[in-house]
């Protein structure tokens, strides 16, 4: 498990590859933009409700954020549109939960096949 600092670097990773500033990020998770900068730096420690919305919004399981390393890839996103609101985000987010599921949904049934 990554500890807070790492843990940090990690989300501003995954925020940066993903082109989304750090207000954006706040405005999604209803907080204040220095919450994202301290907890980007190790400053300060993250909620599960929040961490749970980021792996959402990255399309990655949270088990994969707190690991120190992704252990499935992430699901890419594209947006042309210069300036993400709030709810492109939630939007972003919804689309990948469902994906998540689907995958979560597959792995299942290759393993009720392979013993069946």
């Amino acid at each position: 498990m990554l500890d807070g600092k790492a843990l940090g670097g990690r989300l501003k990773e995954l925020r940066m590859k993903n082109s989304i500033t750090q207000s954006q990020l706040a405005d999604y998770l209803g907080v204040d933009q220095s919450y994202i900068s301290k907890f980007e730096s190790g400053q300060r420690q993250i909620s599960v409700l929040s961490l749970e919305k980021l792996a959402h919004l990255f399309g990655l399981p949270v088990e994969s954020l707190l690991e120190g390393e992704f252990y499935l890839e992430q699901i890419p996103f594209a947006m042309r549109a210069k300036q993400l609101e709030s709810e492109d985000l939630e939007s972003i987010a919804v689309i990948n939960r469902i994906a998540l599921n689907l995958r979560d949904m597959q792995r299942m049934a290759e393993v009720h096949t392979d013993n069946a």
